[in-house]
């Protein structure tokens, strides 16, 4: 995981090309650094780029343009005498001389001071990718040597002057790790996430050299699949045979035993192991839970136990962008494996949005051959424009990339023989601009070609549409056209497509996500067929086109016998309430079998109740809430953590804690951390039975903006999904459904160590081993100091915390932390059992 403030870009070597007048390659070093949050007693920031002229030449004061990528909107104008400010599209921005700028003399430098929207307190936030173009070559961009100088001061780290908690301390980390008990490792629950019932008896089974796999005909591929596992563990083949009487490992079909979908009961006796159940479902989460059974490593002893288990929620479900920042099919595979250990059974596959279209659709090429690269351009007729950072490079892997035809067709067969629903997302009406690009360079192409039919088959914007507006993302243009009827036949032809790799893999798709958050307002306002439409469709307001829309986009996925999948917009309406605008869950697609992601419970934000308006509304409920589940937050208040943080943040234990259907009662923290007030929740809507039975299950959510690489995926993810898993898996715990709030709390803390210690003592080390080891999260030590002494301990029992008092950072040979330490400076890391290890935290005694 990327731990250093420093980005540093590697310059093009020699000279950047012809140029007029020349100058050197390795000329210039950008840096930029917050000076004050909270500036002037708003919600801006003042922060400054060092522009430095590191070479034997000028500067030249003219014929060049800056560019960079920043997630907060720059106002523009003069910024440093002689540059002005300005910005291209999203989160794009530029640096220009204008006519008094007068160069740079070498060794000299200029300080360009900016003002940006909200806040900065955290190294995710800064600028990334800055690259300079030349007027003379305008087509191609130069990647900038580009540092971040951390943030030390208060002012640098609070959002505003009020701001009483800008970082989460040691102490404080100290005083919550103090909460966990340490367990041994016989005492902890042998299956993760939580069986259902397991009784365990005296004795044990050695599962031999020579074992074999009997089972049933419907359970032929998993028995296969624990062939390849058992054969790993025991080192020789192991063999299949078509009778469920037979083998060391039995898998059973019971057809008087059903206990709903995914059921299993595994009995390990003194003769073989039995897995049984109705579905391979049921089979293959049984599998599951034995590969837990199995030691690691030495004899392949099992205790002899029965276990029966069922999920609480037939949707366990993980969202992955590889939208904004693309990722390789090898790592989809990964976290397909990961899903798979932990009994999840959906992958929310988010392929398209304004920053990159990433599936192959066969008859489009445009959409990956244009919406899957980023680099920078001129036109976007070959590539899409950078965004977050991914610099001027075509080349570059994070922002270009898509999956062909047969990539996504294995991540299918790969998907679907682990039981896992890959559900594929393609963003609209909002959230759409890659299509949008591309989509009009295929129109540009053809009609240049002549071929004026085809050039507007599929086109999702109105050329002569002149609204206004601006996304949350700051894109002007991101938004399809709903009048078009080209724009329903490019709907169209993406799902009959999507469709027909599904049918080839074997996995049919019977639900599909059609986005529907986020879109700004002023869309379609000023656009002459959209003006035509409301005329003839009987719309008063500019609003009404949404509904529009989405009958249409229903009627369209419904016709091709899908369930229509949404975000929480999709299902809501504007309307007003004492004359202030409101949204309510939409009557219309309530009974139409319409399923939503519900993201928005942002403690303190005022809709903390939606998931349950919905619900109660009549609507399919997945339970996504950012609060919770959004695990590209940060997970904690701290300069060097990454992620974002606008919905809070979210550590191991805000998904274990959550509360599906009651989720006020364990809500703690507001979006900056602080305490919730205990009235928060009055008045706010409550689950109903009816509601209840639309709550069809969870899902957590890793967006990409922040996520550059494969490790910087998992550390995000890791642990967090493992809290997510308990939840969606696991039976109601005791102390969900205890109503006094004192016992509640006690039979809390106990359950969360012993979570704690599972994920410390068994689960990490698991992961550590798994597909080469997973890049997980390894937290901060807590630390306090007492008496002269500093006292340490850590979240997750199980990983060890080392030190030095010499001032150099703590290695896997330093000292393990047993008792406080008395010394000057100590330094303090936690490793885990294969020499990985967090971040260094330093205490003065």
């Amino acid at each position: 995981m990327r731990r250093s403030l420093t980005i540093m870009l590697t310059l093009l070597s020699g000279y950047l090309f012809a140029q007029s007048p020349a100058f050197p390659a390795d000329g210039l070093q950008l840096t930029w650094e917050v000076v004050e949050n909270g500036y002037q007693g708003k919600a801006q920031t003042l922060s400054t780029f060092t522009l430095v002229n590191q070479s034997k030449q000028t500067f030249p004061a003219s014929g060049w343009t800056i560019y960079y990528n920043f997630i907060r909107f720059v106002t523009p104008g003069e910024v440093a005498p002689g540059i002005e400010a300005g910005h291209i599209n999203g989160h794009l921005y530029t640096f220009r001389p204008n006519a008094s700028f007068k160069g740079i003399a070498p060794g000299d430098s200029v300080k360009i001071s900016i003002v940006h929207v909200a806040w900065v307190t955290n190294f995710t936030d800064a600028p990334d990718g800055p690259y300079i173009v030349w007027d003379s070559r305008p087509a191609k961009g130069h990647a900038l040597a580009y540092t971040v100088i951390p943030s030390t001061r208060s002012e640098q780290l609070r959002r505003t002057a009020a701001d009483k908690h800008p970082q989460t301390t040691p102490e404080e980390v100290y005083k919550k790790n103090a909460l966990i008990s340490d367990i041994p490792l016989e005492k902890l629950p042998k299956i993760f996430p939580t069986a259902l019932s397991v009784q365990d008896r005296p004795g044990e089974l050695v599962l031999p050299a020579q074992a074999t796999i009997g089972t049933h005909p419907d359970f032929l591929a998993e028995a296969n699949f624990l062939a390849d596992i058992l054969g790993s563990r025991l080192g020789r083949p192991v063999k299949v045979l078509q009778d469920e009487n037979q083998g060391t490992v039995r898998l059973v079909k019971h057809t008087h035993r059903y206990n709903g979908p995914g059921f299993y009961r595994l009995e390990v006796n003194e003769s073989h192991v039995e897995i049984a159940g109705t579905y391979a479902n049921g089979i293959f989460y049984g599998i599951q839970s034995l590969r837990q059974l199995i030691p690691p490593s030495g004899k392949p002893v099992l205790a002899l136990t029965e276990i029966s288990d069922v999920p609480r929620f037939g949707f366990r479900s993980l969202l992955l962008d590889v939208s904004r920042n693309f990722q390789p099919k090898r790592q989809i595979i990964r976290v397909l494996d990961l899903m798979a250990l932990y009994k999840l059974n959906v992958l929310h596959l988010h392929m398209s949005d304004d920053e990159g279209w990433r599936v192959e659709i066969p008859g489009l090429p445009e959409l990956t051959e244009v919406g899957g690269r980023r680099g920078h351009t001129v036109d976007e007729r070959t590539a899409l424009q950078p965004s977050y950072g991914s610099g001027p490079d075509i080349n570059n892997t994070t922002g270009s990339g898509f999956y062909t035809k047969a990539d996504y067709i294995d991540i299918l067969r790969y998907a679907k023989a682990r039981h896992i629903t890959v559900i594929p997302e393609i963003e609209m009406p909002g959230h759409a601009r890659a299509a949008i690009k591309a989509m009009d360079a295929r129109c540009k192409n053809l009609a240049e070609a002549g071929k004026m039919a085809e050039a507007e088959e599929y086109r999702l914007s109105d050329p002569e549409d002149k609204s206004a507006y601006r996304s949350v993302q700051e894109w002007k243009d991101n938004v399809m056209n709903v009048a078009l009827p080209s724009t329903y036949k490019f709907i169209e032809k993406v799902v009959d497509e999507l469709a027909a790799m599904h049918r080839e893999a074997g996995a049919p798709l019977d639900i599909i996500h059609m986005g529907g958050d986020e879109t700004p307002a002023g869309v379609w306002e000023k656009s002459p067929v959209v003006r035509e439409l409301m005329f003839r469709e009987g719309l008063q307001y500019p609003d009404d086109l949404w509904y529009y829309f989405y009958d249409k986009v229903a009627k369209i996925v419904n016709s091709r016998g899908m369930q229509l999948y949404g975000w929480e917009e999709a299902g809501m309406r504007k309307t007003k309430r004492d004359g202030k605008p409101v949204m309510i869950a939409n009557p219309d697609f309530g009974n139409r079998n319409f399923q939503l992601d519900v993201w928005n419970n942002v403690m303190g934000g005022g809709m903390e109740d939606l998931t349950y308006r919905l619900a109660n509304g009549g609507y399919k409920v997945v339970l996504s809430g950012v609060s919770n589940y959004y695990f590209d937050m940060a997970y904690s208040k701290e300069y060097d953590e990454p992620g974002f943080y606008w919905g809070g943040y979210v550590d191991v234990d805000k998904p274990f804690y959550f509360i599906p259907f009651d989720l006020y009662k364990n809500a703690r923290e507001d979006d900056q951390g602080n305490p919730l007030p205990p009235d928060i929740f009055s008045g706010k809507d409550r689950l109903t039975e009816y509601g209840r039975d639309n709550i069809v299950g969870i899902q957590g959510a890793l967006w990409g903006e922040t996520v550059k690489t494969p490790e910087q995926l998992e550390y995000l993810l890791l642990p967090k999904l493992l809290g997510m898993a308990e939840r969606a898996w696991a039976a109601s715990p005791a102390w969900a459904e205890e109503k006094d709030e004192k016992k509640a709390t006690g039979l809390y803390n106990e359950a969360w160590s012993v979570f704690a210690n599972v994920l410390g003592k068994k689960e990490l080390p698991r992961l550590a081993a798994l597909n080469g080891g997973y890049h997980y999260r390894i937290p901060p030590a807590g630390a306090v100091v007492q008496d002269g002494k500093v006292l340490a301990n850590v979240q997750l029992p199980g990983l060890l915390i080392r030190y030095t008092i010499n001032g150099k950072e703590p290695t896997a040979k330093s000292p393990v932390y047993t008792t406080p330490v008395a010394a000057g400076t100590v330094k303090l890391k936690v490793f885990d059992n294969a020499g990985r290890s967090g971040r260094t935290i330093t205490v003065h005694p």
